[in-house]
């Protein structure tokens, strides 16, 4: 039998019922099934669903494709949002994660920086997923670990954490790292154009100031008469600028050069062994069993999710 409910609590809860309705609310693009489309969305999706939340998410999840979410924002270390529940007054929500220190953020560039192929990508406004190693190779994990790593506040008188109205952030939060993805690198702590400034000015630098990289760089232009009469530099720098190697180049800097019949059989091979990709997330198998709610007495009720944790668990040793 259920304890009596004190007038503290009724008070509390006694406005709660179904949300109110927002008009022009930030409403999810998916609209059943999974939420996030790239890898990189997904993945911050998996860290959180990992932390076993229960119907929590699923509920925010309910709230996200409903449009309650009003604002969200964006900036360094912090996602700060606004979400109407039930009340007239609609809630603020904060999650903080502490962004990279700048000696971090000077190393992570100047490694995205030395390979044209991260440089490109970021450029294109795209996140290859051997990125994630790269982040934590040089010490700064691109998604949190643990729950402990977000501190979350909601307005919100659930004690719960997080409650509905953050979890309904998360995943537009998700959905908003879809859309931009340089934007998990600014809560990060680096703003797309101070990132991109950056990579473009390494790159500048690790190519040489000689014209010929700069007019590559601003395209080819046709010669003039000042070109042609202009005479040619003396001396070594004629011949040959120290161009530090980057990317590929920097990989086979060191190796020794093959006969082309030798190399033949191993054309399509890579010169040095190529790096392991970032390894996926470990759950358990009953890990959806963790998200859902409990079943209705009609199917079987509390008892069918601990029979089908023990068959998962039995499947997923063998």
């Amino acid at each position: 039998m259920s304890e009596p409910v004190s007038e503290t609590a009724r008070g509390r809860f006694a406005d709660y019922g179904r949300p109110r309705r927002v008009d022009g609310g930030l409403r999810a693009r998916s609209t059943r099934g999974a939420i996030g489309r790239s890898w990189w969305s997904r993945r911050f999706l998996e860290v959180l669903e990992s932390f076993a939340l229960g119907t929590r998410l699923t509920r925010g999840r309910s709230y996200a494709r409903a449009g309650q979410v009003v604002s969200l924002d964006i900036a360094p270390g912090m996602v700060s949002a606004v979400v109407q529940g039930s009340r007239a007054q609609p809630y603020q929500v904060r999650i903080a994660l502490s962004p990279f220190p700048a000696a971090l953020w000077s190393r992570i560039e100047n490694e995205l920086a030395a390979q044209a192929f991260f440089s490109a990508r970021l450029l294109a406004g795209d996140l290859p997923a051997e990125l994630e190693e790269l982040f934590a190779a040089a010490g700064g994990p691109l998604f949190p670990a643990g729950i402990d790593e977000l501190v979350q506040h909601c307005s919100c008188p659930d004690f719960a954490v997080p409650c509905k109205h953050l979890a309904a952030t998360f995943y537009l939060l998700a959905e908003a790292f879809d859309a931009d993805p340089l934007q998990l690198l600014h809560w990060r702590g680096r703003a797309r154009a101070e990132l991109l400034d950056r990579l473009r000015a390494l790159r500048a630098a690790a190519g040489g100031t000689d014209d010929a990289a700069a007019g590559a760089v601003a395209g080819d232009r046709p010669s003039t008469t000042d070109d042609a009469a202009a005479p040619a530099p003396a001396g070594p720098a004629a011949d040959t600028v120290d161009v530090p190697a980057v990317g590929a180049a920097r990989a086979v800097a060191g190796l020794p050069p093959a006969p082309l019949a030798e190399a033949v059989d191993r054309f399509w091979l890579p010169p040095v062994p190529l790096p392991d990709r970032p390894p996926s997330l470990a759950t358990g198998p009953d890990l959806l069993l963790r998200q859902l709610g409990p079943p209705a007495p009609a199917i079987g009720g509390p008892g069918l999710v601990e029979r089908l944790r023990r068959a998962y668990r039995a499947l997923g040793g063998s």
